[in-house]
């Protein structure tokens, strides 16, 4: 009900707009409906043709966003609008005229088939044209706006899930796997199985703590990977062979947390480890990427992996940065390099949002200005047809100046806006008072 009476109000204000502009024309033109004895009469009619108008496009329009939503505005659909509104238009016309020559005046329907002139029907349906058209040229933009946003939200919160997801994976699939080794040392060395018990809760504390970051220092993880091989060499002792870098170049460099787990893992799953056949697992630094070497003895029959480790660490970076996850893989070697996300890069991403932003800023003013353009050629061409209107009414008066100069104001103002040039309040004022004032401040 509260959205009907809206309606309502927004058609009656419409109306209203229109009656102070048409009797605006008259008045300038010699007529006076104030002083004619018709005002109200003229008023009344004005409102209902007003109020049925727009309640029967405003219906029309919404049918139409409820038929085809998203693709109202394809041009197919669009046309089917207009073509529609043309009809409903011309219709609701023709029932208003109806009410008001046969039950209002008394005429007979002969009669009024009779006289009846297409000419009659140019003013109401121009004026319901224009505000039809400004009611979708409104929609529109605002439907571009709200779809811009949502676009922006899907794509954000659909990034943000899909990490959330990915992280989500290291909790069950590392306990999995820990739980296999745990199992493997029970039925071999117990006294081993109660040292990896006490070794796996303080891992597991790390796995708990980092895995809901989304960066940890290089520092951390190569800390944590020590940690993880202790357990892995309490079960194979001396057949596993891992070095770790002294010192880094920069050791509050980024990587993702549990990256290098998931990476030693993996080594150990595929490759045979026995003493006879060592597994060397080697991590250095190289060109800002922590290298994760192995050599390559594969398992005879290996189970068929998830693939949940591997491919976990790639995407997480390619949510995070540019910087793609490099696996290399020979004959003898198996390599994989994971990207330290460093301050430089970060800076590097604040200079590329920077530069988007930028980007964003040109072409909304391009825009802007391009706007700016329509206006002022529609402005123009409305020019001579405000003078031929002029010309045509024999007036005395000099009319015409109102909606000319009323509009060229208009356009200056939207010029003015654009251009970003006031020729009162300056860019140059603006600098001055700012620096004035700071002065002033540092004076006290």
């Amino acid at each position: 009900m509260n959205k009907v009476l809206k309606e309502i109000s927004k058609g009656f204000f419409i109306g209203l707009m229109v009656f102070i502009v048409v009797s605006l024309i008259e008045y300038v033109n010699g007529y006076n409906i104030v002083t004619s004895g018709k005002f109200w009469e003229r008023f009344t009619f004005n409102q209902i043709y007003s109020l049925v108008l727009y309640l029967s496009n405003g219906a029309y329009f919404m049918y139409l966003l409820k038929t085809f939503e998203s693709k109202l505005f394809d041009l197919k659909n669009l046309s089917k609008g207009i073509f529609g509104g043309i009809i409903i238009t011309l219709v609701c016309i023709a029932l208003l005229r109806f009410v008001t020559e046969v039950v209002y005046l008394g005429k007979s329907f002969e009669l009024f088939l009779e006289n009846e002139k297409i000419g009659y029907y140019y003013i109401s349906f121009i004026i319901s044209a224009v505000v039809t058209s400004m009611f979708y040229a409104v929609y529109y933009y605002k439907y571009r706006q709200e779809q811009k946003v949502t676009e922006q939200k899907i794509i954000a919160g659909t990034a943000s899930a899909k990490f959330d997801a990915l992280k989500n994976q290291l909790d069950p699939h590392f306990l999995f796997n820990s739980l296999n080794v745990l199992t493997s040392l029970i039925e071999e060395n117990p006294r081993a199985a109660t040292k990896f018990t006490t070794s796996l809760s303080k891992v597991y504390r790390y796995v708990l703590e980092q895995k809901n970051k989304d960066l940890v220092t290089v520092v951390e993880e190569l800390k944590f990977a020590k940690l993880y091989m202790s357990l892995l060499e309490m079960r194979f002792e001396e057949s596993i062979v891992f070095t770790i870098p002294e010192t880094l170049s920069n050791p509050e460099a980024k990587v993702v947390p549990l990256a290098l787990q998931l990476v030693l893992e993996n080594a150990v799953k595929h490759n045979q480890v026995m003493p006879s056949k060592k597994l060397h697992i080697t991590i250095t630094e190289k060109n800002g990427n922590l290298v994760v070497e192995n050599n390559l003895q594969p398992k005879q029959v290996v189970k068929d992996s998830s693939g949940v480790g591997l491919q976990n660490i790639k995407q997480r970076y390619q949510l995070l940065t540019n910087k793609p996850v490099v696996i290399k893989k020979t004959e003898t070697h198996f390599s994989i390099a994971i990207p330290m996300l460093s301050k430089l890069i970060i800076m590097n991403s604040q200079d590329s949002y920077i530069s988007e932003k930028k980007l964003e800023l040109a072409k909304e003013r391009v825009q802007k200005i391009k706007g700016f353009y329509v206006h002022f050629a529609i402005y123009l061409c409305f020019i001579p047809i405000f003078l031929w209107l002029y010309f045509q009414s024999n007036a005395d008066f000099p009319w015409v100046i109102f909606p000319i100069g009323g509009w060229g104001f208009g356009v200056a103002s939207h010029a003015s806006e654009v251009f970003d040039y006031n020729p009162f309040f300056s860019k140059d004022w603006e600098r001055r008072k700012i620096r004035e004032l700071m002065d002033k401040d540092d004076e006290l």
